[in-house]
């Protein structure tokens, strides 16, 4: 699939230039030149990862960048004329994934760019998500939108197990053996109605009329997708 750049950047030609460099490479590109179109930019939606320049003439590029990583993980390169150190640490505490300083050459944003498009691929690789509900594998963390919700281990791979098999019915006996051994660990019959209730509780709007983990009577369990 086509992956989709927006550069937000004021200097025209600069601009052009590197719009121009990434749709010769294959890439869809969308151009801003202002905060305010590059925000409008991003909330069209479909973007993979933003070239953002640091001075805009209408605010701060720093504030943008805040603005978009706290709605989405995409990948965020930010671009200034200023070398200072601390700008770096900066731009990189507001969420941007790197950092390059003007004048550069359009190879080196090239391989920046195909860099951090292949650690988002990773990341999205470790990362299960339906509706508002996303599950890092890799870091074991629950998010309902942008919020952490705190998960045991035992939660998380119960979760993780149903996610991953979402739309299907699963068995209490499925369920026992892909996540829990037979020596003994777990002899409580109990133990998946236990943690099935204490994940709605976390994931449920009303727990006790649940829409995300569901009961088929007589047969198990079923995580909806939709």
């Amino acid at each position: 699939m086509m992956k989709r750049i927006l550069i937000v950047e004021d200097d025209d030609n600069l601009r052009r230039g590197i719009a121009f460099a990434f749709e010769k490479d294959g890439y869809s590109v969308e151009q801003a030149s202002t905060f305010m179109a590059g925000k409008s930019g991003y909330e069209q939606g479909n973007v993979d990862l933003v070239i953002l320049d640091l001075g805009l003439p209408d605010g701060n590029g720093m504030s943008l960048c805040q603005y978009i990583r706290e709605k989405s993980s995409i990948p965020i390169i930010m671009l200034t004329a200023c070398d200072m150190e601390t700008d770096e640490v900066s731009g990189l505490m507001a969420g941007a994934d790197d950092y390059i300083t003007k004048p550069f050459s359009l190879s080196v944003l090239r391989a920046r760019v195909e860099v951090v498009l292949r650690r988002a691929e990773v990341r999205d690789n470790l990362t299960m998500q339906f509706g508002k509900l996303k599950l890092d594998t890799d870091a074991c963390k629950l998010y309902s939108d942008s919020e952490e919700i705190p998960i045991s281990s035992t939660e998380f791979r119960l979760l993780k197990y149903l996610m991953a098999n979402a739309g299907q019915i699963l068995s209490k006996e499925q369920i026992l053996a892909a996540l829990w051994d037979h020596q003994g660990n777990f002899v409580d019959d109990n133990t998946l109605s236990v943690n099935i209730s204490r994940l709605r509780a976390k994931i449920e709007d009303d727990p006790k009329n649940p829409k995300v983990i569901k009961n088929v009577r007589g047969m198990g369990y079923v995580f909806v997708k939709e």
